[in-house]
């Protein structure tokens, strides 16, 4: 059995579909529905059980558990505009920790999101391959991508530890991905509120044809609407995630990112495009208190994907947008 935490959440839910398609029902999930709608998120899926995660550890001490094999811990306070510290490191860190050392202890695989958010302003880079040393020195921009920064550097640090055979040893499990997603985007984000992609908040202007807003540039180098990020669709997040939870790579971490950055403006004409609009974008002014703390370039460092033997093309930015507003964001049915 595969275990999917936060599963009922965008990345969750559509990683709950893809099993689906490839003949996986023996799935366990853990999320909280609340009130936002997301269980629409699953409304279509197949699984064998779903619980909350104040019940999951208990659950994860019955005899039908020791069928799961594989855990995929996407659930996380993902809003990078989040500021109750003590939630977010328990839901983030500690409850982390608990499943890595469930897995640890069980020898199950242990995929876990992390995020782009860890490279901070990218001053620093964005190469995956730092050792401990190295991901010391960067510095996430807020709440969210420092909660994710933290648990990397457990991670990393307790392989180390292991490798040097130290004496006090840490449950470590025997496969571990840390995968830092880039920006991300697709069906099932909606209940996402403002950490939707910016396709998926404009769309009722795109689908109209009506003008869209994007950032001025205030910096020297880059155009209005010249502002660069690394966009992947979901459906090929989740193609790298099940390639870890199936493939004999070295644990580690890894971005999971397309390696080609695109810009806003690129991005938003070919919504408009598929939406069979000629792109119309009007600039502003960017908020002062977001000026300096603005990301005008993420790429992701591909390489050690590639070597851990992922080798599937990525969607090109125009047909991954173009698939996301016919088939979902123009649809009567939106949902995956």
């Amino acid at each position: 059995m595969i275990l999917v935490t936060g599963a009922a959440g965008f990345i969750g839910s559509n990683l709950v579909a893809a099993l689906n398609e490839r003949g996986r029902d023996d799935l366990v999930l853990c999320d909280w529905l609340g009130e936002d709608g997301r269980w629409q998120n699953l409304a279509k899926c197949c699984f064998r059980h779903i619980l909350t995660p104040p019940q999951l550890f208990d659950w994860l001490g019955t005899p039908e558990a020791a069928g799961i094999d594989t855990v995929l811990h996407m659930g996380a306070i993902s809003e990078t505009t989040a500021s109750d510290g003590d939630l977010v490191m328990e839901r983030n860190y500690h409850f982390t920790k608990q499943l890595w050392t469930w897995c640890g202890a069980t020898g199950a695989t242990f995929v876990y999101a992390s995020s782009a958010a860890t490279y901070g302003d990218g001053a620093a880079g964005f190469s995956d391959a730092l050792d401990l040393t190295g991901l010391k020195r960067l510095r996430p921009l807020n709440l969210y991508g420092w909660s994710k920064h933290v648990f990397d550097l457990f991670a990393v640090g307790a392989q180390a530890r292991s490798l040097n055979s130290e004496a006090s040893p840490t449950w470590i499990p025997p496969r571990w991905y840390g995968l830092k997603f880039f920006n991300v985007f697709g069906p099932n984000e909606y209940h996402k509120g403002a950490m939707r992609s910016v396709v998926c908040k404009m769309a009722p202007d795109i689908l109209a044809g009506r003008a869209v807003s994007l950032f001025r540039s205030h910096k020297a180098g880059y155009a209005d609407g010249g502002q660069l990020r690394d966009f992947i669709g979901v459906e090929d997040v989740c193609a790298v995630v099940l390639h870890f939870s199936r493939e004999p790579a070295p644990s580690g971490l890894y971005n999971v990112g397309t390696g080609q950055a695109c810009t806003f403006a690129d991005f938003i004409s070919a919504a408009f495009r598929a939406a069979g609009h000629a792109p119309q974008i009007d600039y502003v002014p960017m908020p002062e208190d977001l000026r300096g703390r603005y990301q005008y370039f993420t790429q992701a460092e591909t390489e050690r994907l590639r070597a851990s033997g992922y080798n599937q093309p990525f969607t090109p930015i125009e047909d991954s947008v173009g698939r996301y507003v016919r088939n979902y964001l123009a649809a009567a049915d939106p949902y995956r």
